[in-house]
């Protein structure tokens, strides 16, 4: 009696768009966290959670798990920049910024990702991938444009705004190319919980004003960092790595424009931001550019 093979379903698409949904649902956290949170303990309380829910909920196994060299080094890299770095410039940026303007500025990284993924991890260049792409980048900006004010001081970017959010996005981009191999080797629950942890570690100096923070803050500020560590951080991740392991990373990253889309829309249900029409507009160029990302031809 002969069997066939079981193959194994790919659920990268819905393990995306989970993604999408849980990372957008951050940057509504993060601002209604960010009065009593300043973005150093902000980052350390989240990563913190997201490192003990994954040590209860995913149990990455790390016994025989052989770290060394170049490995070791991309963990070390993708640990330091995106989970540690990319976090405190992004609370920092939004403290000087709009949302809209910051939202665009890290939006830079998926091209950077998808760019130097391109040469570094040998990807090419795909014509829809690159249309995609550039159309989802013009819905950002629209729904930059229709997050600015009339205010001067707040449609007048601060020159540290500015820079932190830049270099979110290149700790963004670089931790990306640095994860993507790893995950020859590591799942998704080992590469998140190596990252989380890495990311405490480095931001450990803000471990006191964590403290002293969270003796001050209300618990529904407290939750807000429980969610961000569970939500964003241990699922959106993990998720996250799952359809990297599988797609290609720029594929993975244009995928990522669909989280202002999904961050307007959810900062209008919960925050009571009603979205400019404009910003309605934007979210349907970001929608069409990552359905164009996805388009593949059919064999004749």
């Amino acid at each position: 009696m002969s069997t066939t093979p079981v193959t194994q379903r790919d659920l990268s698409v819905p393990a995306l768009l989970v993604t999408v949904v849980a990372w957008a649902s951050a940057f509504v956290g993060i601002r209604a966290a960010s009065d009593t949170f300043s973005p150093g303990a902000l980052t350390l309380g989240r990563l913190l959670v997201g490192a003990v829910a994954l040590g209860l909920i995913a149990r990455p196994r790390l016994r025989g798990l052989d770290l060394r060299g170049r490995q070791l080094a991309l963990v070390l890299t993708y640990g330091v920049a995106w989970f540690g770095v990319y976090n405190v410039a992004l609370n920092a940026a939004e403290r000087d910024l709009d949302a809209g303007t910051t939202a665009l500025i890290v939006n830079i990284g998926p091209i950077l990702i998808a760019l130097l993924a391109g040469v570094l991890l040998k990807e090419g260049f795909p014509r829809p991938l690159m249309i995609g792409m550039a159309v989802a980048f013009v819905g950002v900006v629209l729904i930059a444009l229709s997050t600015r004010h009339d205010d001067t001081a707040v449609a007048t970017a601060s020159t540290a705004g500015v820079v932190l959010a830049v270099v979110a996005a290149v700790c963004y981009a670089v931790g990306v190319l640095a994860q993507k191999p790893t995950l020859v080797s590591l799942t998704s629950g080992q590469s998140v919980w190596l990252g989380c942890v890495i990311g405490a570690v480095v931001c450990l100096p803000f471990g006191p004003q964590l403290v002293r923070e969270v003796g001050d803050a209300p618990l529904g500020d407290i939750g807000w960092v429980v969610f961000l560590g569970v939500v964003p951080t241990a699922i959106g991740f993990s998720t996250w790595s799952y359809a990297l392991k599988r797609l290609s990373a720029g594929q993975v990253a244009s995928t990522t424009y669909l989280v202002p889309a999904v961050t307007t829309l959810m900062s209008w249900v919960v925050l009571d931001e009603v979205p400019a029409a404009l910003a309605f507009v934007g979210g349907a160029l970001c929608l069409v550019g990552v359905a164009v990302t996805r388009y593949r031809r059919r064999p004749a």
